[in-house]
């Protein structure tokens, strides 16, 4: 995981960044992160040109394009590491207009109710409007 931003009451973004983080996501989360993030990655996948013909170095690059095409998988944890809320964000956490971004707490729950600071202060990093009523897909 890589570190995105420090947020309220000592709890902290990162970006989910593999298969097997977005597995333990799930299975912290008990929701389906896992298979969004592998559905991401293997469509990202398929929208990659090689820039050689080479055997050798034809995938030269795929890892580094497949991380600008995918959205952006978030997970905000406390002190101990414990999965607090999920986030998925546009590609790049730029804004797109068409992008339907998605937040969701443990089992699917709302999690602003307990951590709408952290998620405004996410909003706040990547320069988007994290609205509730936006983002929480579960109304």
């Amino acid at each position: 995981m890589q570190y995105i931003c420090d947020a309220p009451g000592s709890t902290t973004w990162f970006l989910i960044e593999t298969e097997g983080e977005a597995a333990l996501e799930s299975d912290a989360m008990h929701h389906a992160v896992e298979k969004h993030f592998h559905q991401a990655w293997e469509s990202a996948e398929r929208s990659y040109r090689p820039t050689s013909s080479s055997f050798v170095e034809k995938n030269i690059g795929l890892k580094a394009h497949v991380q600008r095409a995918m959205p952006l998988f978030l997970t905000l944890r406390d002190a101990e590491g414990q999965a607090l809320v999920t986030a998925m964000l546009p590609p790049g956490g730029r804004h797109e207009p068409a992008f339907r971004i998605i937040i969701v707490g443990p089992e699917n729950s709302d999690p602003y109710i307990d951590h709408a600071e952290a998620i405004r202060k996410l909003g706040e990093h990547f320069g988007l409007s994290l609205e509730r009523s936006r983002c929480y897909p579960y109304h």
